[in-house]
């Protein structure tokens, strides 16, 4: 992942860059299937290694293949992500320990989803299918959208001639 990452930061050719984001897609989707989150590592395969470059790809067919160099040095942004990557890091350390059995979460919220007030066996699935039920209608909705909107973005329209008669 860490090869990916360091080719797709160094490389202009934007065919490369989807096909190493796929790749990095791809083995993102692995790492979670080691982590025992099956159902988000099949998301990550579909969306991220799947749909999304077969989109980038389609619009890549419409762009050209190299990116423009940029005409100066860009320190602001990168002094902008280093901040954010820093103030991240630092968040991070007040999190609990990976896995604790004391951490809030586990003493208020996921009781309650335990307790399986449906019947459905694997608790991931009772907690999209009822608690978040909603908000998983709303994110299929705002994907559906996102692909019509492609769809209709990248959809080449024949233009009408004066002499042709159509």
């Amino acid at each position: 992942m860490a090869f990916a990452v360091l080719a797709l930061a160094r490389t202009r050719n934007l065919f490369a860059a989807v096909v190493l984001s796929g790749a990095y897609s791809f083995l993102m989707a692995t790492v979670l299937v080691a982590l025992d989150a099956v159902d988000v590592a099949m998301t990550e395969a579909a969306v991220g290694a799947g749909v999304s470059t077969v989109l980038l790809l389609g619009a890549l067919h419409l762009c050209k293949s190299d990116e423009a160099k940029p005409a100066h040095r860009p320190w602001l942004p990168l002094s902008v992500s280093v901040a954010t990557a820093a103030l991240l890091v630092y968040g991070a350390m007040g999190l609990p320990d990976f896995a604790d059995p004391q951490a809030p979460i586990h003493q208020h919220v996921a009781p309650r989803y335990l307790q399986n007030e449906v019947d459905v066996p694997n608790v991931v699935t009772a907690v999209l299918a009822s608690f978040r039920g909603f908000d998983t209608l709303g994110e299929v909705t705002v994907v559906f959208t996102a692909g019509a909107g492609i769809i209709a973005l990248l959809r080449r329209r024949k233009h009408k001639r004066a002499g042709d008669g159509q």
